[in-house]
């Protein structure tokens, strides 16, 4: 599928969706392709996934039947969405994949959210042959997992390469005399921020860098006003928390209130939140976080446009464009083949380049080498200012108390 094809097909899904008049996710003829989807829809994760997983789920979904359904080569097949909570419970995301591979029969599964459920899931999905697109993970096990599990596929980069991202941020501004050496670093303790923060002492402090202070903290700790408090008497010059949604507004909101004040304010996930942006205003202007988007493109604006029409949601500025670009893999994939058979789907993803919102994506080693890596919230965007292979980067600008 050429750019000009994936774009017209892209703007088309409002009106389409409207004339079929789809209320609900199951496809009306009993001929359809099933497809499963288990995230968090409670727990402490359900805050990231309900804002940047299900909605996209919701939005590819509706645009495809509304399209009339997946072209096969036995005809147009539409959608039937089976979906569950795991809790934000790794036992109950690979007992609800048992489920869907064994009792529902589901022809494909949307990869799991979160890096540590993507990590503990993919034997479950590598045993039923399910192509397994993560869209929110990161590690440097990437090779290692590949090679294990020959239907995985990785989309956001390598944690080092994530950890590299915020370092080059934080020389460029010291080597211009912005900022000084002095960085305090705290991290959630799940998969996720353990491995970056494993990962990235090394890399700041063979920069140059001095960690004051260093610490980490348990998932959905619920007063973090230790850290900041800690983190502020250490009198850094940056902070960088490897957070997921609920730590990222914990912190930001102490920080607001004990008046951390450091030149780069850094929050991992849901930065790019609508929410985040929406909970504190200018607070947030130039707070550096995970990701980010180039907005400004065509096809970005008409995703954005269709999300918020379709699901009645904003996207986020990172993530949410990386889920709906996961689905139109799947989508094409299973197009290109002309059949349901998941390992020649699999092998069609090793095989082919993809037309998608992010431009062109192709998996090198089951790998995408296109990702953004820091975002920036200027003037009430987040917009990306360090990626790996993506255009439209802006320059960073340093953070100016909590105004």
């Amino acid at each position: 599928m050429n750019r000009r094809k994936m774009l017209a097909r892209l703007s088309t899904g409002i009106a389409a969706v409207g004339a079929a008049g789809l209320l609900t996710f199951s496809a009306v003829a009993a001929d359809t392709v099933k497809i499963g989807s288990v995230a968090p829809k409670t727990g402490p994760l359900a805050g990231g996934s309900t804002v940047t997983q299900w909605p996209n789920v919701e939005l590819w979904v509706k645009q495809v039947n509304a399209r009339g359904g997946l072209k096969l080569n036995d005809g147009q097949k539409k959608i039937e969405l089976i979906e569950y909570d795991d809790k934000t419970n790794p036992g109950e995301h690979i007992k609800a994949v048992q489920r869907l591979a064994t009792q529902d029969e589901v022809d494909f599964i949307v990869a799991p959210y979160g890096t540590g459920f993507n990590i503990a899931a993919a034997p479950i999905y590598a045993k039923y042959g399910y192509p397994q697109i993560a869209v929110s993970a990161i590690t440097d096990k990437i090779g290692e997992l590949t090679e294990r599990y020959p239907s995985l596929f990785f989309t956001l980069g390598s944690t080092t390469a994530f950890v590299s991202g915020v370092r080059d941020v934080l020389v460029d501004l010291r080597d211009k005399g912005e900022i000084g050496n002095k960085i305090a670093m705290v991290n959630v303790a799940d998969a996720f921020g353990i491995e970056l923060a494993e990962t990235a002492r090394p890399i700041l402090t063979e920069a140059g860098f001095e960690l004051v202070y260093d610490k980490s903290y348990p998932l959905g700790t619920p007063d973090l006003s230790p850290i900041i408090k800690g983190a502020k008497a250490a009198n850094p010059d940056a902070f960088v928390a490897w957070s997921y949604p609920p730590d990222t507004f914990g912190l930001t909101e102490q920080a607001i209130i004990e008046d951390l004040d450091v030149k780069v304010f850094y929050t991992a996930v849901a930065t790019s939140f609508p929410a985040y942006g929406g909970k504190f205003g200018s607070k947030i202007n130039n707070n550096l976080g995970a990701g980010g988007v180039n907005p400004d493109t065509p096809a970005m604006k008409t995703y954005r446009e269709q999300h918020k029409e379709i699901t009645g949601k904003d996207a986020d500025y990172w993530a949410s464009a990386n889920t709906y670009v996961s689905l139109q893999v799947l989508e094409q994939a299973i197009e290109g083949v002309g059949e349901l058979d998941r390992a020649k789907v699999t092998q069609y993803i090793k095989d082919n380049s993809f037309d998608t919102i992010m431009g062109e994506i192709k998996f090198e080693n089951q790998n995408s080498e296109k990702y953004w890596t820091v975002g920036q919230w200027q003037d009430g965007v987040f917009r990306g200012v360090a990626s790996v292979n993506v255009d439209g980067a802006v320059p960073v600008r340093l953070k100016d108390g909590w105004k």
